[in-house]
């Protein structure tokens, strides 16, 4: 699908479904969503321009990610896309002085937003650059949108477990049960809290790279909006990194919770093997079929073998009441 926006009197306006070539040949953005290979052809007939194939804008490599070529910036960046879980998605860019070309193969909220609202005046547009710039704006006010939700879910899910260390969960299978939950949430915070790192990372690289390479024909204004930015790259990278170390301090009171379960377990059965040792002793004593055993014609020997059983599994229990071990 593409969609193009031209610019009238310094004001964008969009055309999207069936665009003539006219169109085309003098559109400032075109955007290029899953586009079939006569779309490709059209607009590489009317720009003169390299479409980027979905494998080329997927590459990790550094110098696959930022290139120049005959004065035009290819770039790309991993984008975080939320379906059932959180993934990567790439989005290409290519952009001179004349036009810029995305190109997308999975639909996104920011690129859809910020499109509906271009139109608006309610980001400045009046070229490829400033386009360019505004979609990377957007893109890392959505990083930051994203974090910010995070740290929202994290301090929920911190208040949780520490509250299990002062109040009563309901009994042992309920805590198991939060603790099992808890560690999926953590887990899918760090999934996302990745994802948003990487786009940061890569969304700081372009910024520099376009800053420099096109700085014949950015304006004074475009540098400046870039090197803003640029700061706000750096400050959420380090809210990054504050989350991150957060979230394994969650995690490890998460595991340390689920190791002092373990061990309560662990004394429960420690201390019932011990309490049942002196009475299965007594017991087995008493069960020897033995003539020359005198209990055996005493009229209290029953009551005699019971008592000792019950002395003999008390007297550990409060040995063990004593040191305060339970």
């Amino acid at each position: 699908m593409l969609t193009a926006f031209t610019c009238d009197d310094g004001r964008p306006r969009r055309h999207a479904g069936d665009l003539d070539d006219s169109v085309l040949h003098v559109a400032i953005w075109i955007d290029l969503l899953s586009p079939t290979t006569e779309e490709i052809a059209r607009v590489e007939a009317a720009t003169r321009l390299h479409i980027p194939t979905e494998a080329e804008i997927s590459e990790i490599e550094s110098s696959s990610r930022l290139s120049t070529h005959d004065g035009t910036l290819y770039l790309s960046l991993p984008l975080l896309h939320l379906e059932q879980t959180a993934r990567t998605v790439s989005a290409g860019f290519v952009l001179n002085p004349d036009r810029l070309l995305t190109v997308r193969f999975v639909s996104g909220r920011i690129f859809d937003t910020f499109g509906e609202h271009l139109p608006r005046g309610d980001t400045r547009a009046d070229g490829p650059a400033a386009i360019m710039i505004g979609l990377m704006e957007a893109i890392v006010d959505h990083q930051a949108d994203g974090l910010e939700q995070v740290r929202a879910e994290m301090d929920a899910v911190s208040h949780s477990v520490f509250a299990m260390g002062v109040a009563d969960t309901g009994g042992r299978k309920q805590e198991d049960r939060m603790l099992r939950r808890t560690l999926g949430q953590l887990g899918r915070m760090s999934d996302l809290i990745s994802h948003i790192r990487e786009t940061q990372v890569n969304a700081g690289r372009i910024v520099p790279y376009v800053s420099t390479n096109a700085k014949e024909w950015l304006s004074e204004d475009l540098q400046a909006r870039l090197d803003t930015l640029r700061r706000d790259i750096q400050s959420i990278n380090d809210f990054d990194t504050h989350l991150n170390d957060k979230l394994q301090f969650l995690l490890d009171a998460t595991l340390g919770f689920i190791n002092i379960a373990q061990n309560n377990v662990m004394k429960v059965l420690t201390i019932a093997s011990v309490v049942g040792i002196p009475p299965v002793l007594i017991a087995g004593v008493y069960g020897m079929n033995f003539k020359s055993m005198p209990e055996y014609d005493w009229a209290w020997g029953y009551a005699w073998g019971l008592g000792l059983i019950i002395i003999t599994g008390l007297i550990p229990l409060l040995a063990f009441r004593w040191r305060n071990w339970i």
